[in-house]
């Protein structure tokens, strides 16, 4: 295995916080392979590359040595993660649950390595508890602790109801780390708190207490509010190879060089010559380019990186894609239809052009032809092209 310093700036990359670093210098120090937990709910059967950040982390301790768990939390999918939620959230059922795992394990093979990589069912030892075992769980930790909790104190004060169940999601993440004894807990910043439950049940549990990596919550592609699809500013990593490569030589110059620290596995020596080019003088876009090649290899192989830029319908590699596209943004409480926005921005006369355009295949966002059914959603950022000549990059602000 490498010597300590070296893993230690391998997982300190991108983290956010390291707690504690000294006791994880004390397990790397011991020369054997650690136990890396990271758990994902499946709520939904798609993950886009914000969810990404810890499964990077994952691979690069995996390329260290160590043993990786990921963990599919079936049992707590049904319960709702309330991290940073202001209401309850429907649990879903197990057939819903299960489903979605199924297409999880497919695509995190494209980062992992199956064959070291352990993937485990938390509902493999919560459907053993006993109603006795549950009570002992629910024991370990007071109401007035769980209030502590940001989004628990802020929905108590504003007399929002909080189900009880939910104060059982924490202990049920917590006592996954008993169940499988984890040395290191992945989890993003949101996941603080039940992070550090783990610490504290492995102590009440007898066991050595887990260390803790946060990473920080990827910023979308308007580089504002984090990746998410809802909110319409996501790269997912089943999207097709021209798309997944069109958003991400459209993202804003200052948002690179976090996805480059958060998304890509080139070293950071790569990096900072990378930096050091742009500082020179250099195009941003072909430094994108770079990023967005590396991105959809890992998800659609080589072939497909190499040939991205056609599929993407733009030829933005061979620099057919104006220089300086002009910036636009726009406000709007609600998703916008794209004739609506089109004409806003100014790529068109009149919304009746627009129509026109859209009725004959001449207007693409993110390089993919989109039709008059197409909503841009509120907070999202996009490319848009009407007709052969008019571009923009336009962002609908929320107001």
């Amino acid at each position: 295995m490498r010597s300590v310093e070296e893993q230690l700036a391998v997982i300190k990359r991108g983290a956010d916080e390291v707690l504690v670093e000294s006791e994880l210098v004390a397990k790397l120090q011991r020369g054997q392979p650690l136990r890396v937990k990271a758990g994902f709910d499946p709520t939904a059967p798609d993950l886009h590359l914000g969810h990404t950040v810890l499964i990077n982390k994952m691979r690069q301790l995996q390329d260290l040595g160590h043993q990786v768990i990921f963990l599919i939390g079936d049992f707590t999918g049904m319960i709702g993660d309330p991290s940073g939620k202001s209401a309850t959230r429907p649990p879903l059922t197990r057939e819903q649950v299960l489903e979605n795992a199924e297409t999880y394990k497919a695509q995190v093979f494209k980062i992992l390595d199956p064959a070291k990589t352990e993937v485990a069912f938390n509902s493999f030892w919560m459907d053993q508890l006993k109603p006795s075992d549950m009570i002992r769980l629910a024991s370990q930790y007071t109401v007035a602790r769980m209030l502590e909790r940001d989004d628990f104190s802020k929905r108590y004060a504003a007399n929002q109801p909080i189900a009880i169940h939910e104060f059982l999601y924490p202990l049920v993440q917590g006592y996954d780390s008993v169940a499988l004894r984890a040395d290191i807990e992945l989890g993003g910043t949101d996941q603080k708190f039940n992070l550090l439950m783990g610490r504290e049940l492995q102590r009440a549990y007898g066991q050595e207490s887990q260390c803790v990596v946060t990473m920080p919550l990827l910023e979308g592609l308007d580089g504002i509010k984090k990746m998410s699809k809802s909110l319409g500013n996501y790269v997912g990593i089943q999207e097709p190879p021209g798309v997944m490569y069109s958003k991400l030589v459209s993202i804003p110059d200052a948002l690179m060089w976090r996805y480059f620290e958060l998304l890509s596995f080139r070293t950071v020596e790569e990096i900072g010559a990378f930096r050091a080019d742009v500082a020179r003088g250099a195009n941003p876009r072909d430094i994108k380019i770079k990023l967005a090649e590396e991105i959809v290899a890992r998800f659609h192989g080589e072939d497909a990186a190499a040939t991205a830029h056609r599929s993407a319908g733009n030829r933005m590699k061979e620099g057919e894609l104006p220089e300086g596209i002009p910036e636009i943004e726009l406000t709007s409480d609600q998703d916008v239809p794209i004739a609506s926005v089109l004409n806003k921005a100014g790529l068109v006369k009149n919304a009746a052009v627009a129509r026109d355009l859209l009725a004959a295949g001449g207007v693409r966002v993110d390089g993919q032809v989109v039709d008059r059914s197409f909503l841009f959603r509120a907070g999202a950022t996009h490319v848009c092209q009407a007709g052969k000549k008019a571009f923009a990059r336009i962002s609908l602000k929320l107001e």
